[in-house]
Parts: C-alpha cells; structure tokens; sequence
C-alpha cells in the first residue's frame, strides 16, 4: 500500500502529521477556529487521497521514502528490549530476586490472554489488522477528534509506529541523544516513524508486531510489558487475566502515569478502563452485556513488588549469597568484556539463573548462626557449605542481615572480598601441613614424642620465644604431649607436633598446599609473607593467616572429593532469553592431590570428630559430639586463634563440607572466647545433617597400607581424671570440658 509512504513536502499528510504533532500545546480561542477548519479540509484531503488507486498513489511517493528492511536500525529488526534477570534456588523453583534496571520479561502472544490482545487493538489501533504500518483514516479520525475537543483524546500513531518509538527510545546500543529524539515531537521524526512502521510490515507478521508491542509497552508503575504489568497490579500471569483487568491495563498505555491505580488517579483509570471496554464493544471484540458486566466489576488490585537486587532476597538470608554471586558475574568475560558491561547484562539481560544454593541448607546455616550471635551482635558466625566434586556453593549464611539499614551489612563476611580479609582459623591449619607431609612420603604413623613446649630454628623475640627462637606449646600438655602419630595428633590438636611435622617438610610446601587447596591470602601481609618468606613461616601450621568458611570449606571439600578441587562457584545454569545455555558456571576441577593421599587425610580426619579410624588409631577427639549429630561417617577440625580470637569447625562427609568461624569482623582483638567453640561446632555439623539429609550414606575408603605405615606405639596414655573441681558435673559438660583441655 504504497499510499502509506507519500511523504512530500508541503502534501497534506506532512500538514496534518505536524498539526497532529501540536495537538498538546496551548492554543487561543482564535488558532483553535483556525486549526478546526484546515482539520477538517485536510481530513478530507487525506481521506481523498487515501481512496486513491495504489498505483496513483505510488507517483506521489518520494523517490527516497522509503528504504530496505536490512537498512532499519538493528534494534528493530532483532529487538534488544532490556529485561530483568532472575535467580532461582537450585531446585529452579524458589525465586530468590530479580536485577533489572528496567521491570519487564518478555513472553510469547501464546501466553497473553486472548482478551488482553483485543483490548489493546480496540484501545490503540482498531483498524491494526487492515492497514499496512500507518492509517491515513485514523489519522484524519484522531485530527478531527482532537481539534474539535470531543470525548477522549486519540492519537494518530498505529500500534506499529509506537512500537518503532519505543523501541528507537530505549534501545541500549543507540547514545542518550538518539533516544531523546525517537520521542521529539517533529515531522521529520514522525515521518521516519512511519517510514520505519511500514517497512516492518512487510516482513513481520501483524501477530509478530502486537507480540513486541506487548512486551514492550510501558504500563506504569514501573512495569513494561503486559508480564510486568500483570504481576505489578494483579499478581497473576498475563494468561490469566480477566476481561476487566485486560482493559484496565489496555487503558494504561495512553497515560501509564496519570492512568495508573497505584501511582496516578484511581478514577480516571476506571474512566479509562470504560472506554477500552466501549471500544471493544466497537470492534465486535466482545459484546455489550461483556462490557457492562466488566464495568461493574469492581476494581481489586493485587499489588507486587518486584524483589531488585541483593538486598531484596526471599529465602533466608539469602543475600551473602546473592551478593557472591554478583561478584563472580563481575568476573564472566561471557557476559561482557568489562565489569560494566557485565553488570549490564544482570541487569538489563534477561537471564535465567539457577543458582547452587540449597534452600534447606541455606534456611538451616541461617537459623544455627543466630542461635550463637543475635542479628545485631558485634560478633558473627559465618557458615559456608560446599559440594564436594562440584564446588557448587549450597549455602552462605551468617547471624548478619544483609543491607544498609541498621544492625546490617554488605560485606562479604562469609566468602571475603571488598576489602574483608577473612579470619584466623586456628588448627584447622594443620590439614594442609598433614597433605604435604602424605605427599612427601611421610605415612600416618610417622611419631614423635610431642614436649609440651618445642623449641623451633624459626627467629622469634618477645612472648612466645625460647633464646631467640619461636618455641610453641601445646594448650593442655596432659592430653597433648607424649608420643603422637597423625591420628592422634591431629585428633587431639597437638600443636608441638604439626609444627615439629611442617619443620621435617618445609614450612613453604605447607603453604604451597593450602594455596593449591584453594586459600587465598587476601591480607596483604599474609601475601607477602607466603611470597617472600614462607620457608620461614612456622606458625602457618597453627592457622595464623586470614581465611574465610568459604575458602575453608571448599579446602576440604577437595579432601572429601579424594583430591579434586574445584572452583567454587554459585550457579547451576545460566540461560538466555533465547533459552540457550550460556557456557558459565559447570564445575571446573582439576586434581591436586592423589587419592591415596586424601583418604589418609580424611582417615585421621575421623579423630577429630569422635569416629574412628580405618586403622584404628583414634584415641582423643575435640568435638566428639559431631558423630552424634551427623550420625553417618563424616570427618573434621576444630581450631582455636591464639587467645581464643576466633573458634572454628570445619566438617565434610562425601557429599558436603561446612565450615563456620566466629569472630569480630570488625576487631580481631575482641576474643569470642573458648566457651562459643561448642556452639559453632554444633552449629556447623547440624547445617551436614541438613544437607546430607535424604542423601544415601556414603564412607570414605580407607587408604592404603603404604601410606598408614606400621602404627606401633607406645600403650595410649589414660585419659585424665576430672579434678575435684569437675566433679558433680553432668557427663555430657563433663566430657566436653575434658575435650575442651585438648
């Protein structure tokens, strides 16, 4: 319909658009007469030439008026609208929030209510599905309507041309000028609208065009497209809406905000809601008992907000999580080649992503670290649970609420970063200084006599030293010193031992390990001490440097993988709006310790925690109450700062670590104390119970004969007596007390 396109300069259809174009400003009673009469001799001269024959028409046609469907912009061709991002928990079904810098979610024709189309048609662009882009009759219809000043204002613009307007004005790829003027209110910028309207109707499909119109729509409140909108009013889906509700929301488009029954006027959007019900009646869309029924209806809005961003999570703390998972977006090079563009993309991209967190473990991990620290204590328990053999994180959680109000914080305290170092986690250290003596050659029986006190070649001065020398001590000799072996030594957290093993290997391997395992020195004097002095760096063995639960947990989760590590990482799957799989997130793992070696680790790992070893050779523990709770194998550390700064407990079974440390995030001199150990370890194995919860049971193999070595020793040394004071305690403190002196 060539027709469409006559674009000459000084014709009537270019006089009419630009009186069109001014129908908003201010006119005296004088230029209003004047306007009214050239309205209506230019209606008819644009009916006139409307009625022409097409191929008359076609002479009246720039010769340039129009160009290819290949020459419009590309934001029209393959539409690029911003939509927002959600985030699932693992089971894909429990949405955790959305990012969006816009409110919309494009969805296909097939799931808006039949009505809702209609409605639309009827309210915007009756004659939709008869022209060919632009309608000459409408806009002679709206010209005279508008001059003459009867009943509702009508625009000029098909629903075709208002999709070109908004998409030309929210195309992210086009500058701030360029979409500031896709709305400026000129001929030239109209007849380019309808240039671009009509060249988009031979190729797309009427069906094709209302289905972008639809989605891309501003309806108020904040909500574009009709998904947004039907949330943001109704809290339903698109599909689901009402005859009543349908023109309601057709009747937004017009004026979202002046129209809007949340925001705007309450009464002129049921006004409006009337008219669209009218214009359907018109349309023979619905007949006139629908749309006095519909009418009465009364209106009942269901208002939803729409969760945007880390601060705004549904499940259980989840935002320590959310926020990780921000952070590792911001690395992806697959969603932009800057962190802007990345954080573009969360926001504006459109993505699906099913995130690692387990809810239950999650809800669990939250709920244990505010039975130890209240919300708003200056103390904090951060938990993190790890999958072994993915590295999916499950959960991050700590007694903290994540936020900017009162009594909250964005820090990262559970997985570090944005300048949280981390924490010391004490003896649970010495795993690392276990794995590199293992893989030196050295077997779970090597012995030595453990003193109470062992004076190091390590330079020391001050407290702690012997001549010159550091010389550490065991934190109680009567359950500590005496001949050790792995098992035991570990099992009773002796330290003269584990420092006296990392001389025999070399400090430096030991660091090397952990580095392997995953730890990352974020202090930038524990950087530097790892880098340039770490032969010499004897106290890494008793967990001098800053970690976080995240770092530790996923440390032993390769232990638990017999030697696999892998990276942690928050997602499951990440999809396009265009349902394809983005490539980010799949475990990435490596091995980096031989499987013989982390069965012999997590063999003495069995110590620790009140279980036994395949060999036998358990006779001490420091958190035995862990094999109770869990009651399936499982394995673990416990480590205690100098001083009692800090309290930890690391614990994995094959399908889950868990690690939680208490400390004051914001002073490391404000000690926890001793008495809290109890409460993290407690609190750490029933987030395992939790997550092991359903799973089948599963144990550790036993490591090989070559590498348990010949475990004679000396007979085992009685426990302690309990001293007078003790007595009279219930056995279960009683047994505590007398493990808490390991």
């Amino acid at each position: 319909m060539s027709y469409l396109t006559i674009g000459c300069r000084g014709g009537p259809l270019v006089v009419a658009v630009a009186i069109l174009e001014s129908m908003s400003r201010p006119r005296t009673p004088l230029t209003r007469l004047f306007t009214v009469l050239l309205a209506g001799l230019l209606a008819g001269l644009v009916l006139a030439v409307a009625a022409l024959p097409g191929n008359l028409l076609a002479g009246f046609a720039t010769k340039a008026a129009l160009g290819a469907f290949d020459d419009l912009p590309a934001a029209l061709r393959t539409p690029v609208t911003p939509q927002r991002s959600y985030l699932y928990a693992n089971d894909g079904k429990t949405l955790l929030t959305t990012f969006y810098d816009v409110n919309r979610t494009d969805v296909p024709l097939a799931e808006i209510a039949p009505v809702l189309r209609q409605a639309i048609v009827a309210a915007e662009d009756r004659r939709f599905y008869s022209h060919g882009g632009a309608d000459l009759r409408g806009m002679a219809r709206a010209l005279v309507a508008n001059v003459t000043g009867g009943g509702t204002a009508q625009g000029g613009s098909t629903l075709t041309m208002q999709y070109v307007r908004n998409v030309l004005k929210t195309d992210p790829t086009r500058t701030a000028e360029e979409r500031q003027a896709a709305t400026e209110q000129t001929v030239g910028r109209k007849l380019q609208e309808i240039r671009y309207a009509t060249e988009l109707e031979k190729t797309l499909g009427k069906d094709e065009i209302l289905n972008r119109y639809l989605n891309i729509a501003y309806f108020g409140s904040g909500a574009y497209g009709v998904a947004a909108a039907s949330q943001r009013y109704f809290g339903k889906a698109p599909a689901d809406l009402t005859l009543a509700e349908a023109a309601l929301l057709a009747g937004l488009v017009q004026s979202p905000d002046a129209y809007s029954p949340i925001d705007g006027d309450r009464n002129a959007a049921l006004d409006r809601r009337g008219y669209v019900l009218d214009s359907m009646v018109a349309t023979g869309a619905i007949s006139r008992a629908q749309a006095d029924q519909a009418r009465a209806e009364k209106l009942t809005l269901h208002p939803t907000a729409q969760p945007n961003g880390c601060t705004a999570t549904s499940t259980a703390d989840a935002g320590f999580f959310c926020d990780y998972l921000r952070r590792w977006w911001l690395e992806q090079p697959a969603f932009g080649a800057t962190a802007e563009e990345r954080e573009q993309a969360l926001r504006r991209g459109g993505y699906t992503v099913v995130t690692s967190l387990d809810p239950d473990v999650q809800a669990t991990a939250a709920s244990e670290a505010r039975k130890v620290y209240p919300a708003d204590d200056k103390r904090a328990l951060p938990i993190a649970a790890v999958e072994p053999g993915t590295g999916r994180v499950l959960a991050l959680a700590v007694n903290r609420e994540y936020g900017v109000g009162k009594n909250q914080t964005v820090n990262p305290l559970v997985s570090g970063g944005g300048g949280v170092d981390g924490y010391q986690a004490g003896s649970t250290f010495k795993l690392f200084t276990m794995l590199a003596a293992l893989e030196s050659g050295r077997t779970l029986s090597t012995g030595f006599d453990s003193p109470s006190r062992l004076t190091t070649r390590f330079p020391a001065d001050g407290e702690g030293a012997c001549d010159g020398k550091w010389c550490p001590a065991n934190a109680n000799p009567a359950r500590m010193d005496g001949y050790r072996m792995m098992w035991d030594g570990f099992g009773r957290s002796v330290n003269t031992y584990f420092v006296w093993l990392e001389e025999q290997v070399g400090p430096a391997k030991v660091v090397e390990m952990a580095q392997r395992l995953g730890i990352t020195f974020r202090s930038r004097a524990d950087a530097d001490f790892a880098r340039n002095n770490a032969d010499n760096w004897g106290a890494f063995t008793l967990g001098v440097a800053a970690t976080t639960p995240l770092d530790l947990a996923n440390a032993y989760a390769t232990v638990a993988a017999e030697g696999m590590y892998c990276a942690p990482t928050p997602v499951v799957s990440v999809t396009a709006p265009d349902g394809t799989r983005v490539p980010v997130g799949e475990p990435s793992c490596q091995r980096v310790l031989s499987p013989d070696v982390a069965r012999a680790a997590t063999d003495a790992a069995r110590c620790p925690v009140g279980q036994q070893s395949a060999y036998g050779q358990c006779n001490g523990s420091t958190a035995g109450g862990v094999d109770r709770i869990v009651g399936r194998p499982v394995a673990g550390k416990t480590g205690s700062s100098e001083l009692n700064a800090t309290e930890t407990f690391v614990g994995f079974t094959p399908q889950v670590a868990v690690a939680g440390i208490a400390a004051n995030p914001d002073d490391p001199s404000d000690a926890v104390g001793a008495a809290v150990q109890g409460e993290v370890i407690t609190a750490v194995a029933r987030t395992i119970r939790t997550a092991v919860d359903g799973q089948p049971v599963r144990d550790f193999t036993a490591p090989s004969r070559e590498l348990a070595g010949d475990p004679q020793r000396p007979a085992p040394q009685p426990s302690p007596s309990p001293s007078p004071s003790d007595q009279g305690l219930p056995p279960d403190l009683l047994r505590w007390l007398q493990n808490r002196r390991g």
